[in-house]
C-alpha cells in the first residue's frame, strides 16, 4: 500500500511526500463539501509558524493519493482529493501536527456574493454555473458531464449581497435536474444524479473464499422518505406570480404510495428559478424520484478500493442476497491499519 500526500502553496508544489502517520478521507453526497481531509502528520518541525510554510491554512493544499506498489516497483495510485488546509495544530515539540482540509467548494461557499448577483445574460444553467465558479477561482476547471452537456435555459433570479455563492450554484444545476461537486481530481463536475436502477456497476463486494467483504450492518427508516414533494417558485427579480405544483407516488404497488399504509408524507422545495407551473412540476417528478428512496442503510467494512466514489453503483453479495447500492458515502483511511467504511442508500435485486 502507497499513500502520497504533496503539498501546494499558490499552485507550486513545496512539499513532496509528507510523512503520514494517519488519518482518512471521507467522500458525502450530503455534504455542502463533498470530500473532506483529517491527517496526522509525525514530524513537528512541519507545524507551521509562518503564512508561507508547507502547512499553514492561507492557501496551501494538499494533494493526496493512494494506491499500492507492485514487485517491479511500479506505483499504481488513485487520486482522493486536493484539500485547502482549513486547520494544522500539534504540540510544539513532539508532535505530531493534526490537519483538516476541504474540497474546493468550500473556497465557493466562502465567496459570498458582496453585490446584489443576477443570472440575466447567460445563455443557460451550466453557463452560469461556470461563470460563478470561474468568478471565484479563474483557473478552475468545471465541466459539464450531464448526458448530451444539456445547457437549458434558465428563469431570470437575483441573490442578495451576503447570500451564499454556492447554494446558488446548487440552485441552477438543480434547476437543470443536475448535482454539482468536485471530484477526485478537483475539477468541478455538474453531473447526471447517479440512478442505481440505470446505472453500470463500479464494483462488486462479497462475502466468503475471494471476497472482500468483512461485515455489514444495515438499518432501515422512515426518516428522509417522502411520497409527495412540492416545489413552489416565487421569483420578485422576474416579477412573476407564485406558481406550484406537487408530484404524488401514486404507484399502487410502492410501499409509499400516497394515502396507503406509509401515510402522506410531503417534502417542500423551492427555487426563484421556477417560474412556471411547469418548471415545478418537471422539479417535483424529479425530487420524487430520490424522496422515495428507500432510506436502507447498509454500512460495510470491506477491503480497501480508493477508486470507489460517492454516486458509484455496487453490487454487494451477502446474506444469500445479490443487491445494487447506492455508495453514499465512504471513509478512505491513508493507513493499512485504517478501515474502509462505506454507507450505501437504496437498493435493488439484482437478478442479472
Amino acid at each position: 500500500m502507497v499513500v502520497t500526500v504533496d503539498a501546494y502553496y499558490g499552485g507550486s508544489l513545496v512539499r513532496a511526500n509528507l510523512p503520514v502517520a494517519d488519518g482518512s478521507v471521507t467522500v458525502d453526497r450530503g455534504s455542502k463539501t463533498r470530500r473532506s481531509l483529517s491527517l496526522t502528520v509525525a514530524d513537528p518541525a512541519l507545524l507551521p509558524w509562518d503564512a508561507d510554510d508547507p502547512l499553514a491554512a492561507y492557501g496551501q493544499e494538499l494533494v493526496v493519493k493512494r494506491g499500492i506498489r507492485y514487485p517491479s516497483g511500479v506505483e499504481e495510485l488513485a487520486p482522493l482529493g486536493t484539500f485547502r488546509i482549513n486547520e494544522p495544530s500539534g504540540d510544539t515539540t513532539f508532535g505530531p501536527v493534526t490537519i483538516t482540509g476541504t474540497s474546493a467548494e468550500a473556497a465557493i461557499i466562502d465567496d459570498r456574493f458582496q453585490v446584489p448577483t443576477s443570472t440575466r445574460g447567460y445563455a443557460g444553467c451550466f453557463s452560469a454555473i461556470d461563470a460563478l465558479i470561474h468568478q471565484t477561482l479563474p483557473t478552475a476547471t468545471v465541466v459539464n458531464l450531464t448526458a448530451g452537456t444539456r445547457n437549458p435555459a434558465l428563469a431570470v433570479a437575483q441573490w442578495d449581497a451576503g447570500a451564499d455563492r454556492w447554494d446558488a450554484v446548487v440552485q441552477i444545476a438543480t434547476a437543470m435536474q443536475a448535482e454539482v461537486y468536485v471530484d477526485a481530481i478537483g475539477r468541478f463536475v455538474v453531473a447526471d444524479r447517479p440512478d442505481v436502477l440505470s446505472g453500470s456497476v463500479a464494483w462488486n463486494i462479497a462475502e466468503g473464499e475471494g471476497g472482500t467483504l468483512m461485515s455489514a450492518a444495515r438499518a432501515m427508516s422512515r426518516t428522509g422518505v417522502y411520497n409527495a414533494v412540492l416545489a413552489t417558485g416565487e421569483n420578485a427579480a422576474a416579477g412573476t406570480a407564485p406558481v406550484s405544483a406537487v408530484a404524488k407516488d401514486l404507484d399502487p404497488l410502492s410501499p409509499t404510495v400516497w394515502g396507503g399504509p406509509f401515510g402522506k408524507v410531503t417534502k417542500s422545495i423551492s427555487s426563484p428559478l421556477w417560474t412556471t407551473v411547469g418548471a415545478c412540476q418537471a422539479a417535483a417528478d424529479y425530487a420524487l424520484i430520490e424522496a422515495t428512496a428507500p432510506n436502507v442503510r447498509t454500512s460495510i467494512d470491506s477491503l480497501p478500493n480508493p477508486a470507489l466514489d460517492a454516486g458509484d453503483i455496487i453490487r454487494l453479495t451477502h446474506a444469500g442476497r445479490k443487491e445494487l447500492h447506492l455508495v453514499q458515502s465512504l471513509s478512505i483511511p491513508l493507513t493499512v491499519s485504517g478501515n474502509f467504511s462505506v454507507t450505501l442508500r437504496g437498493r435493488k435485486e439484482d437478478t442479472s
